[in-house]
């Protein structure tokens, strides 16, 4: 179980937020100076502050009261992805509508990075639950997505975890197109970043607009897991996204979006700066239920909005509604596998047998746990140390990412059976390279219905080898000297019979929310969209978010999603 933590403020971070605030409308530009000023700021800058975010709220507001009947571009969510590709449109001119079916980032249960876990089935997840499965002992996974503007990027651990050299150049083969590998990615993620590490020219980008930074001022047992990690043979690196991620992996401290001991979500960094300019429309509490479409031809979305139905067109629809709710609107709309639109009775428009399918998600176990010897305090976001590995030396890539939370961290099974304190950690094994594969299905053409996710955990019997693995790995990791002044008892699991940890590795599994790969790019018959992120057989569609992942990625995967809205937008501004 996660606990709440509580950072006091800087200046520059209550400033940060009051200017946030301010672009949302949540506050006037009289109140903003009010409390700027107080909170340090210089009268120069607070002017020149006012004046940009009160006309990015009364342009917002004007925008959203009169609402246009077409716009050059419609983005279908605001998450990861949808920021990106919407801030690179606007830029480039287009007039974009923005529909997004949460609400503001502007909470403290968003900006504070300890509080992440409050926004677990809270107003800004969308909830979902993935059937009982067998392979998880009969257990319903939870799959939080977020709901809220922001997305993932607003609710999840703000890991910015690039991905292994293989994962793009995987992609890149199964698209067909080099612009994919990791040569190609590797040049965007130089251009946007504004990595605050060690330097690394090679491999690191200074002065974009993505700012990353290693975790600060961590708890003493991360670094400690990484002297832990190198005396079972795991080399500790400097930067867990450098050399690291390009051959058979290490331990290191993590990359975050954390600045000034804030979140700092990818609409904050893409999507905010935009919001003043005329041509950008960014309207919350919108639900898109269908795409209207001319023939093959999407030409815009019905969405509802306060009971009150809209339909609107556009010359291009991008959706950016994850990997659940993409195949979702998708399916409503006519588009995917005939035999499920007949079977919800829905007229096929276009037969796309692979929407909804190959369903992805990493496997995250909760977890090994040790109470401590004198409890520690969480910091930045509970989770600070992390590390890739092979679960078998014949991989030619790591296929497991466990990571240190410095909380305890159990499921609903394995909490009430071993009963961890509250002073306690865990490392948490993780897969991800699963080889399973699930489905995202409707039961109903009720557009307010939500979509069902038969998620298929562990049901590959690698990937239950490849977890028991990382257990073994883990438990050898958190009893090892270097951790030994953090370890008052080792609390769960403990030495298991072989058929004791297959029953305890299916019980303590969970998901690391990330959901992917139920509209994958490709070209083989069960791809949904091109190496242009266009749909097959649609004109005037394409898709920027996790769904179009040919595999998931190795690591956390807001990083991964950032690219593929910017791939999007190099495409669709080109």
């Amino acid at each position: 179980m996660f606990t709440k933590q509580h950072h006091p403020l800087a200046a520059g971070d209550i400033v940060n937020a009051l200017e946030a605030a301010l672009y949302r409308g949540k506050i006037g530009r009289r109140r903003f100076m009010q409390l700027a000023l107080a909170a340090g700021a210089s009268l120069s800058a607070v002017r020149a502050m006012a004046q940009e975010g009160g006309d990015a709220a009364i342009t917002q507001l004007y925008n959203a009261q009169a609402l246009k009947d077409s716009y050059d571009a419609i983005v279908v969510g605001s998450g990861t992805s949808g920021a990106v590709v919407a801030a690179r449109l606007a830029e480039a001119g287009a007039q974009v509508l923005v529909l997004e079916a949460g609400e503001t980032d502007q909470v403290e249960a968003v900006l504070n990075p300890a509080m992440w876990p409050t926004n677990l089935r809270s107003e800004r997840d969308w909830g979902h639950t993935a059937d009982p499965a067998d392979s998880v002992n009969g257990r319903s996974l939870i799959l939080p997505m977020g709901k809220v503007v922001g997305g993932g990027s607003s609710v999840n651990v703000q890991i910015w975890a690039r991905g292994h050299k293989s994962d793009f150049d995987m992609w890149a083969a199964e698209a067909g197109d080099d612009a994919w590998n990791y040569d190609s990615v590797l040049e965007i993620y130089k251009r946007i970043e504004d990595w605050q590490g060690a330097p690394d020219a090679a491999r690191r980008g200074t002065g974009g607009k993505v700012w990353v930074e290693q975790v600060q001022n961590p708890c003493p047992i991360a670094p400690a897991m990484l002297d832990a990690c190198e005396s079972v043979g795991i080399k500790a690196y400097a930067d867990m996204n450098g050399e690291m991620m390009e051959g058979d992996g290490g331990a290191a401290l993590a990359n975050v979006r954390i600045k000034d001991g804030r979140r700092v979500n990818i609409a904050q960094t893409y999507l905010y700066p935009v919001l003043r300019q005329g041509n950008v429309t960014l309207l919350t509490g919108a639900h898109v239920t269908r795409l209207t479409l001319e023939g093959t031809r999407v030409t815009g979305v019905d969405f509802v909005k306060d009971g009150a139905a809209h339909s609107v067109s556009a010359g291009r629809v991008v959706l950016s509604a994850g990997a659940i709710n993409t195949p979702k609107i998708l399916m409503l709309s006519g588009i995917g596998p005939k035999a499920e639109l007949d079977r919800i009775n829905v007229e096929t428009v276009v037969d796309r047998p692979g929407v909804g399918q190959g369903f992805q998600d990493h496997v995250l176990v909760a977890g090994c746990i040790w109470e401590y010897n004198e409890p520690q305090a969480p910091r930045n976001s509970l989770a600070e140390a992390t590390y890739f590995w092979k679960s078998s030396p014949d991989l030619d890539s790591p296929d497991t990412q466990p990571f240190q939370i410095e909380v305890p961290y159990a499921t609903e099974v394995t909490g009430p059976q071993f009963n961890p304190p509250a002073a306690a950690w865990t490392i948490s094994p993780g897969l991800v390279r699963p080889k399973s594969r699930g489905r995202v299905y409707l039961t109903s053409n009720d557009p307010m219905a939500m979509a069902k996710v038969d998620a298929q955990f562990l049901s590959h019997e690698d990937d239950l080898t490849a977890v028991i693995r990382s257990i073994e790995k883990c438990r050898e990791i958190g009893n090892s000297a270097p951790l030994s002044d953090f370890v008052k008892r080792e609390v769960m699991p403990g030495a298991l019979s072989a058929d004791e940890m297959r029953d305890f590795a299916k019980n303590a599994a969970g998901t690391y929310f990330h959901e992917s790969c139920t509209c994958k790019m490709g070209q083989d018959d069960m791809s949904v969209v091109d190496a242009n992120l266009n749909v097959y057989g649609v004109e005037g569609l394409t898709i920027a978010d996790a769904s179009i992942m040919p595999r998931v990625t190795t690591g956390n995967t807001m990083a991964p999603c950032v690219i593929i809205g910017e791939r999007a937008g190099d495409i669709l501004t080109a």
